[in-house]
């Protein structure tokens, strides 16, 4: 929940460039919906979706991981 927030926020304000994100506990569909819909925060007034195995908000790529073990994400490949 804190790194959909940071996301958000980070989205939000222009501030950084977010080129990928780690969850290892729930997938990319899943967590479309939960970016969409924050029960908190609202809705997100952008879009979000997926395409190719990315996540994309308001239209620019952002790769996903799954990693368990911060060690093991590829973040190169981002």
């Amino acid at each position: 929940r804190i790194g959909r927030i940071v996301l958000r926020n980070a989205i939000e304000h222009g501030d950084l460039e977010v080129v990928a994100v780690n969850d290892p506990f729930i997938d990319l569909d899943y967590m479309v919906y939960m970016f969409k819909y924050d029960s908190t925060h609202g809705r997100f007034k952008g879009s979000v979706e997926v395409k190719d195995g990315k996540l994309y908000i308001n239209n620019k790529a952002i790769a996903v991981f799954g990693e368990k073990d911060p060690a093991n994400i590829k973040w190169g490949e981002a």
